[in-house]
């Protein structure tokens, strides 16, 4: 999966993501973007924007202290 990190998000949380992508804003020269630029620029991750519906339903269910993982299945 590809994760991006938001700028409070500590860079070295990414070595306990093993076989994850993680990228940060920083790295991707998006430091400088609002919100709603990073979100239209993180869709346009294709495995995202295919999963936005079951992502945003995920989301919504959780409660304070839950973690959530929505898998993806691996491109063939």
């Amino acid at each position: 999966m590809k994760i991006l990190f938001d700028q409070g998000t500590p860079a070295p949380l990414r070595r306990h993501l093993p076989g994850h992508s993680v990228d940060t804003l920083a790295e991707k020269g998006w430091s400088e973007k609002s919100n709603g630029e990073l979100l239209d620029l993180a869709e346009r991750w294709s495995q995202v924007r295919l999963r936005t519906e079951e992502i945003a339903k995920a989301i919504e269910a959780l409660r304070p202290g839950q973690a959530v993982e929505v898998p993806f299945p691996r491109p063939q």
